[in-house]
């Protein structure tokens, strides 16, 4: 094999063990053999413990001095605001409802943003993490009401920050790498996330109650720094969408099962103690205000995009 001509860097935040590196380093193999080393791309858990983890490395990406990373729209909102749209309470019905609608025109819409801000966004590069659910350390969770009063870690995104305030808890931010220190010293009661996190960050190692509200559809962008990718040849452009329709493919089935199995797994091979939450409890105190909001933040196109995509839920 010839020496690389490209060499760059892949982040994402989750253990190496996780359900996304393994699939990461799968894609970037396969675009190194594919292109004879002419771009050589290593794969980088934990955001390589970076100091700030997501947002520090979202504004390395944005400044060019890292390459790749995968990204919730959450905290992506941090850049480009309307990217929030993805994890918007109750928007979505199911997996498969998400992904189309990432590969559809929302989707093309959020691409757009991130072009202006000096990201680019790939089209079959959206991964999986699942529906989130609220994972507490001392007691279930049943009805919006159980929140009042409730320390809710939640990641660094203005939409989480307003929703949980909205539902009577109090947030308190704390980056995914701080979560399972947080949880054993009870700086947060608990913590809201899909199944899987909760499985390779060992979270359940510090937690009890896993009440399933399916509140906000999770995943992971997968994004570079635009500059970078214009740089390549077109010819590796091509194998590198290849490799990530491909193995971000790979990437959801696999999680989708995975999350599935969890709900058994935690409990009996965890000690969890599940219970199904009243989401519509969640949804009624939600409605009006908290969606009028984020309607006008998010602007009427987006809004309109979204209703093309799932319908007039919200």
């Amino acid at each position: 094999m010839q020496a690389p001509r490209r060499t760059a860097r892949q982040f994402h935040n989750q253990p190496q063990e996780s359900h996304t590196h393994g699939f990461l380093v799968d894609l970037w193999h396969e675009v190194q053999e594919a292109t004879e080393g002419e771009l050589v791309v290593t794969v980088h858990a934990q955001n390589a413990g970076v100091e700030g983890s997501d947002p520090q490395a979202l504004r390395m990406l944005a400044a060019g001095e890292l390459e790749f990373m995968v990204l919730m729209g959450g905290i992506l909102g941090q850049l480009v605001p309307v990217a929030e749209i993805q994890g918007l309470p109750f928007a979505f019905e199911s997996h498969g409802q998400v992904h189309a609608a990432m590969h559809g025109p929302l989707g093309d819409y959020l691409r757009d943003a991130m072009r202006s801000q000096g990201i680019h966004g790939f089209r079959d590069g959206v991964l999986e993490n699942g529906f989130r659910h609220i994972v507490s350390i001392d007691r279930p969770i049943h009805r919006a009401e159980d929140l009042a009063g409730y320390r809710m870690r939640i990641p660094d995104g203005r939409l989480f920050e307003h929703a949980f305030s909205a539902l009577g808890a109090t947030p308190v931010v704390v980056n995914i790498r701080e979560l399972h220190e947080a949880l054993k010293t009870r700086r947060v009661d608990g913590q809201e996330n899909p199944l899987v996190v909760v499985e390779v960050n060992r979270l359940y190692e510090v937690s009890r109650y896993a009440s399933l509200t399916g509140h906000m559809w999770s995943g992971f962008n997968l994004i570079a720094n635009d500059a970078f990718w214009r740089s390549l040849p077109e010819s590796v452009q091509e194998i590198v969408n290849r490799a990530v329709a491909s193995h971000i493919g790979r990437q959801r089935t696999y999680t989708d099962r995975f999350n599935q199995v969890l709900e058994m797994r935690l409990a009996s091979q965890r000690g969890m103690l599940i219970n199904r939450a009243d989401a519509a409890s969640f949804r009624a105190v939600l409605s009006g205000e908290f969606y009028a909001r984020w309607r006008r933040d998010l602007g009427n196109r987006a809004w309109e995009l979204l209703e093309g995509a799932v319908g007039r839920r919200l």
